[in-house]
């Protein structure tokens, strides 16, 4: 699969200056960075911002970008989600060319550089639970205590190591850990854990190994193996650095790395916790990582986001030391604005009812031409039948309007789009009071949607022939949480009971139904949608992409 062409970006920040300084000052002859996802889980919107600053990087100082999986922990991690991550980078537009790697590679290094720290009286092994570890760490306010293992002689602390290798002993019976201080001001350099036992089929390498690397042991190393020059984290590994160092420097790797950290994006009414999307899934809340109301890639691509969309909402918020959380708004700007430029115009009534012209001749039919992008005349036209019985949205009429709803009621006259004026003569009714169709009268002489005596009329609606439509699912979807900052302790308690209608009976155009077209189309009036996988033959189905305008905000503001 290739990856569409990326336009090299332009800007700047700190992390490019850092790049430039090293590049100006030929400490390195080529700049290295790496894209290092866990593959337990599907990328999210957040993941796309690194990955658009790795790749953006390599891609503007002609360096390289490795896509690494860290696949360190086999218990989480499936071949399903390796393959979306793959699947994913490549859709957002960027290529690793031959530098696909994986952490798994380096395990036999790995393992004997442990033994290298065993040796050098730098690891130990630990016979504590977990927990017993936990309470000796100490707290941010006071040092931690020292195992009681500690002090085993290199001998022992090999044959330990050795045996924990073989299989021996059960999961979390023992750990291997550096000897660093355990009084430090830093927890994470209070002897931390490097080697884990784990009984579990790694996707890679199957039953070869009983223990497994920590990602802050095997990422450092992992860089330090394939000359990454900028190791480029979220602010999260800030108080990690330490550790990347210390390790760094006590082993025999073949180049030093430095690793740099940057803000990582918080978007509101959004969670992005891994564990969180994944009690999503789990929970039944959404259909799958895919589902259009996650922020995952998969789900912003099912609801017809494009990928333009995303680098352009990344590069727009840059790229920051501090954290902050952006606007939702941003990002549907962004959205909004590319759909605009390429989304090809067409009518749907997603809400029917059916009007009735009682001067048009029954039987008779017309094609009305209608322009398929209003800026781009390139994009030609389409046909759609006229005839006597059509559909308009229901939320364009009113049989009591107020002062200002200037669309159809009761003798008022107005366009339908691309056709006549016409004017509401009657309303029918069903036995329970509701209305369920009009009868009007047409202007022919208005053919186009112009008088030629000059009269105005204020609407303008869309509509469908009754006949030639077709009929369609429609699936509207809304922010997953109703609260700009959720609680990520608590987010069921924060979902929007509204993120999800699904309309069974609209109509659609029957060049829709018949293009089975991946493109996202603007439904003239309602919004951006696309036609989504569920679709069958005979019942297609469509998500919105995005409304026209930001009417969530405003709509959960005056809820509140």
């Amino acid at each position: 699969m290739t990856a569409e062409a990326v336009p090299a970006e332009t800007g700047r920040d700190f992390i490019r200056d850092i790049v430039q300084a090293d590049l100006d000052a030929k400490r390195y002859s080529r700049v290295v960075t790496r894209f290092p996802p866990e593959p337990n889980g599907y990328l999210h919107i957040g993941h796309a911002k690194s990955i658009a600053l790795n790749f953006g990087i390599a891609q503007e100082f002609s360096g390289r970008c490795h896509l690494r999986f860290d696949d360190t922990n086999p218990t989480r991690e499936e071949q399903e989600y390796i393959d979306s991550i793959q699947s994913d980078v490549h859709w957002l537009g960027y290529d690793w060319g031959d530098d696909l790697f994986y952490a798994s590679d380096y395990f036999e290094q790995l393992y004997a550089w442990a033994e290298g720290l065993i040796r050098g009286g730098f690891a130990y092994v630990d016979d504590q639970s977990q927990e017993e570890i936990r309470i000796r760490r100490g707290t941010l306010t006071e040092p931690g205590q020292n195992s009681p293992f500690r002090e085993r002689s290199v001998e022992e602390n090999l044959d330990l190591f050795r045996r924990m290798k073989a299989g021996e002993f059960a999961n979390g019976a023992r750990v291997l850990r550096a000897k660093i201080d355990m009084s430090s001001g830093n927890i994470n350099l209070r002897d931390p854990v490097l080697y884990r036992i784990l009984h579990a089929t790694h996707p890679r390498t199957g039953d070869k190994w009983s223990i497994y690397p920590s990602y802050d042991y095997a990422h450092g190393q992992s860089d330090a193996i394939e000359g990454v020059t900028h190791s480029i984290c979220t602010l999260e590994f800030e108080d990690h650095r330490p550790l990347y160092e210390w390790l760094l420097d006590k082993l025999p790797v073949p180049s030093k790395p430095h690793q740099y950290e940057f803000a990582r994006l918080n978007l509101s009414y959004t969670l992005l916790s891994k564990r969180v999307l994944t009690e999503l899934v789990r929970g039944g809340h959404v259909a799958g990582w895919d589902d259009p109301r996650m922020p995952t890639i998969a789900g912003l691509k099912r609801r017809g986001v494009q990928a333009a969309a995303i680098r352009e909402f990344v590069k727009r918020i840059g790229v920051a030391k501090a954290n902050s959380v952006v606007d939702v708004g941003m990002l549907e700007f962004c959205i909004r604005e590319i759909l605009n430029k390429t989304a090809q115009r067409r009518m749907a009534v997603l809400r029917p009812l059916k009007i009735v012209i009682e001067n048009y001749p029954e039987g008779k039919a017309e094609d009305i031409e209608a322009v398929n992008h209003p800026d781009d005349p390139a994009s030609g036209t389409r046909r759609i039948a006229f005839g006597r019985e059509l559909y308009i949205e229901r939320d364009d009429f009113m049989e009591n309007p107020p002062k200002k709803f200037f669309r159809l009621s009761p003798g008022t006259e107005v366009r339908l789009r691309y056709a006549y004026f016409v004017t509401c003569r009657e309303v029918i009714k069903n036995s329970a009071g509701e209305v369920i169709e009009l009868r009007c009268t047409y202007d022919p002489s208005t053919k186009g949607g112009n008088a030629p005596d000059g009269r105005k009329v204020k609407a303008t609606m869309h509509w469908l022939p009754a006949a030639q439509s077709r009929a369609a699912e429609i699936r509207i979807y809304n922010q997953l949480f109703s609260k700009p900052t959720p609680d990520a302790a608590n987010f069921v308690g924060d979902l929007n009971p509204q993120s999800l209608e699904i309309i069974r009976d609209a109509r659609i155009e029957p060049a829709i139904a018949e293009a089975n077209s991946p493109d996202v189309m603007q439904f003239e009036r309602q919004g951006y949608f696309v036609r989504d996988p569920d679709s069958t033959s005979d019942r297609p189905v469509f998500n919105r992409t995005i409304g026209l305008r930001d009417t969530f905000a405003k709509e959960v503001g005056a809820k509140s």
